[in-house]
């Protein structure tokens, strides 16, 4: 009975105003959300999540005196306080130090009858910043088994450089994390051969990787006596806004090179996080003008039922019970719009998706977009009761 009394001057036009203008700005937030989280996806490592971080590995150019040896080594290695420096600046989240083998490093490899043999390079880093999880990444010189990182772009160079052009078979990563290698160390007096494994393959590290305990027992046992520890050349730096301009300008200011094409990358992400952002916004403010709507709706109806709401409490019903009847009617067309939204924004997504597939690239997940959406749809409904409680406790005075 007091529904039927409630909507008879609820007006069907101004609600439908508010759940399309809603719908339409709550799409586009949803919509601008799902595409970033997909498009930035394909531009991660495969480790980063929705709000994402990246990796940058830096270096310093070498200066000609250097490649014609009359430069210092100090000019291209970073000093305790450029490290620091580097730190303390807003956009770094973590740096990590590449520590380098200061000792000789040889590999020897039996394969298909023929024995090859190289010599290496070893570097580690601390763990955190690896791209991928290797079972057994530790060692013991009791048991002395090493295991390693390789880049996955020293594999590709090997079997569509080296092996296509000297006849020797193309491997696998699976065939060649099972193919045993001998690495000889060699070093202040010392000269040992150990078996070694590859552990995994990297897309974020250009480099021969080995844990930081193996590294830090070889340099005792190999390396010079005595010797200073040699300042890092190269670090990874972990940043929270990947393409942000003032990284590149830090950068160009101090004398440092990023390594492979992660500069033009991250600008794209930038501009990308930039254009979402913008696109986002317009969704946002359509939202709250429907709200806007609603709200000047409610108010508009409640001074119309003015009268049957003062009849109403009279009669014995609380401002309470009286507002429960505008929570549902305004719940449900919020879950409605909610539920709309989130199919559009899936809807929308199948627009670029064959455009990922076809790079070999999947999509985020659409955990960020309904999340979001429940969120922001949560946040819009509680301000709606809230908004309906006040005009009605204020048309019963």
């Amino acid at each position: 009975m007091v529904w039927n009394l409630l909507k008879k001057n609820i007006s069907a036009g101004q609600i439908a105003g508010y759940a399309v203008a809603n719908l339409v700005g709550l799409a586009i937030v949803l919509t601008a959300i799902r595409f970033y989280s997909d498009v930035r996806g394909a531009f991660s490592d495969g480790d980063d999540s929705f709000v994402g971080s990246d990796y940058m590995i830096i270096s310093k150019p070498v200066p000609l005196l250097s490649v014609m040896g009359g430069g210092k080594q100090e000019a291209t290695t970073f000093a305790p306080d450029e490290i620091n420096r580097l730190r303390s600046q807003p956009w770094v989240k973590k740096v990590g130090e590449f520590k380098s083998a200061e000792f000789d490093v040889g590999a020897y490899i039996e394969l298909g009858g023929r024995r090859m043999s190289t010599a290496l390079f070893f570097e580690s880093i601390p763990d955190e910043f690896y791209d991928v999880s290797p079972s057994d990444w530790t060692f013991d010189p009791s048991d002395p088994m090493i295991p390693i990182v390789l880049s996955k772009d020293y594999l590709a160079l090997y079997n569509f450089g080296f092996a296509a052009s000297r006849g020797y078979p193309q491997l696998s990563e699976e065939l060649i994390s099972k193919v045993p290698i001998s690495v000889a160390l060699a070093g202040n007096g010392h000269y040992d051969r150990l078996p070694a494994r590859i552990a995994g393959f990297s897309s974020r590290l250009n480099t021969i990787a080995v844990p930081e305990e193996f590294m830090q027992w070889a340099n005792m046992r190999y390396g010079t006596p005595g010797q200073p520890v040699e300042a890092p050349s190269r670090l990874i730096v972990e940043v929270s806004k990947p393409g942000d301009p003032a990284i590149e300008r830090y950068f160009d200011e101090h004398g440092i090179e990023v390594g492979g094409d992660k500069a033009n990358s991250s600008r794209a992400i930038f501009l990308m996080t930039l254009i979402t952002g913008i696109v986002a916004s317009v969704g946002v403010i359509i939202t709250l003008l429907a709200v806007f709507i609603l709200v000047l709706s409610i108010y508009l109806l409640i001074q119309k039922s003015r009268e049957k709401l003062r009849d109403l409490i009279l009669l014995g019903y609380s401002p309470g019970q009286i507002c429960r009847y505008y929570y549902r009617l305004v719940g449900l067309v919020n879950l409605v719009i909610l539920v709309l939204a989130i199919t559009a924004s899936a809807a929308a997504s199948l627009l670029w998706r064959p455009a990922l597939a076809a790079m070999d690239m999947t999509g985020g997940s659409i955990l960020a977009p309904v999340l979001a959406g429940t969120v922001l749809m949560a946040l819009i409904t509680m301000f709606n009761f809230y908004t309906i409680r006040r005009l009605v406790m204020r048309a019963a005075c």
